[in-house]
């Protein structure tokens, strides 16, 4: 092959070191990924809580159910081929209200839609079988769910990129790309490299990559910032797997939940709260450039208009221990103030449509010798396998083309 690489991936994050790893493995090409943090999976990937989704939650024939499918029982497979470490717990889903019951129905029948077997009904007393500490007056078991680390899954897809030629360059911001003839000049702070064909997967920063691409997005990235508390030692034994709420089906996110980690400890949450920069993993986080993009998007501020009152309901658990605690209390009433301390956080980038409207499929944008990956949240990494495969793919199409 040549010096020169045929296929750029920008972003090292999950579904880029996927898509890397399909085309490397595939020879037909030289592939180089450009990061411009020091290490990979430093954004969506590294700051999640690890799980393996099963499907449950998403439109039936939407892309979101047909890669979770795939993507999750690949993942099973690939941690088992290479070691990693990764269990298949099961969750619950818990009602705490009459009027979540609904919506839980709506659930088994979107989850039976997609595939899964073996999810069963719980009554109250069930629920105590599988976690005895919580309160609920009924649950979902859902048996696929399962838990990993994902910057383990990332290392083995960097591992494989590297013994099949590829390259991951770390400390490498694209800044820019242009069509140069029958090829395309990307420039970067380390200088330019010319390749054949570019695939964006710049999770927060994907819309402006795709602009210094010379591609509408059709999208503004919002970001959303995840706040996490974690169990004290003392109080692990609380927690046996994952236990979840029945989500609010016009958001796009899951609510506070409790989770195991695959290396020990357990998680509580996240919120989802606003955040005021793209990389704000912190409340003082702010980015004027952030903010401006989104204070003259007529679109944000419909979308505002809209959520406010679940915005403030979002802040208030971001700055008040008591009322995170009050969220995990429907689930789990013992728990108390001593028992919960800081965590880390992530930030989840979630593609807005130009009406306010969240995207709440995964959306890629197809231009001329490009890809561009410009919504792919949870289960983006559940399903990096599938996503990458039919990335690759894409490339694979229009190198023979």
């Amino acid at each position: 092959m040549n010096k020169e690489p045929s296929i750029v991936i920008v972003g090292a994050g999950i579904v880029g070191l996927s898509t890397a790893m399909h085309l490397a493995q595939s020879r037909v090409g030289k592939v180089l990924v450009l990061e411009t943090e020091k290490d990979v999976a430093e954004h969506q990937t590294g700051n999640n809580s690890g799980v393996i989704h099963s499907g449950l939650y998403y439109k039936p024939g939407s892309s979101k159910a047909k890669n979770c499918a795939e993507g999750r029982e690949a993942m099973y497979d690939f941690c088992k081929e290479y070691g990693i470490a990764h269990e298949r717990c099961g969750k619950i889903v818990v009602a705490t209200h009459a009027d979540e019951l609904p919506r839980m129905a709506e659930l088994e029948k979107r989850g039976l839609a997609n595939g899964l077997t073996g999810i069963k009904q719980l009554s109250k007393d069930e629920l105590k079988d599988h976690e005895p500490h919580v309160t609920g007056i009924a649950g979902l078991f859902v048996p696929q769910t399962g838990i990993v680390n994902y910057r383990d899954v990332c290392r083995v897809y960097q591992r494989l990129i590297t013994e099949s030629e590829g390259e991951v360059r770390l400390g490498c911001k694209f800044i820019s790309c242009r069509r140069d003839g029958n090829g395309l000049a990307i420039e970067t702070n380390q200088g330019k490299i010319h390749a054949s064909f570019l695939v964006n997967c710049g999770g927060l920063q994907s819309d402006r990559v795709a602009r210094a691409c010379g591609v509408e997005p059709g999208v503004q990235i919002v970001p959303f910032r995840g706040e996490y508390y974690e169990l004290v030692p003392e109080k692990h034994h609380l927690v046996r797997n994952l236990i979840y709420p029945v989500p609010d089906p016009s958001l796009p996110f899951l609510g506070v939940h409790l989770t195991r980690m695959i290396h020990g400890g357990v998680e509580a949450g996240p919120n989802a709260v606003l955040a005021f920069k793209r990389e704000g993993y912190k409340l003082l986080d702010i980015s004027i450039r952030d903010m401006f993009g989104l204070a003259l998007s007529p679109g944000f501020w419909r979308m505002a208009a809209k959520f406010w009152k679940t915005g403030m309901g979002e802040f208030h658990r971001s700055l008040s221990k008591k009322a995170f605690l009050k969220a995990l209390q429907r689930l789990m009433p013992e728990l108390q103030m001593q028992d919960i301390h800081r965590g880390g956080a992530g930030v989840r980038a979630q593609a807005m449509a130009p009406d306010g409207k969240l995207v709440d499929d995964f959306h890629i944008v197809e231009a001329e010798r490009m890809v561009h990956v410009l919504n792919a949240p949870s289960p983006a990494a559940t399903a990096s396998l599938a996503i990458g495969k039919t990335i690759a793919k894409k490339i694979e199409q229009l190198i023979n083309l």
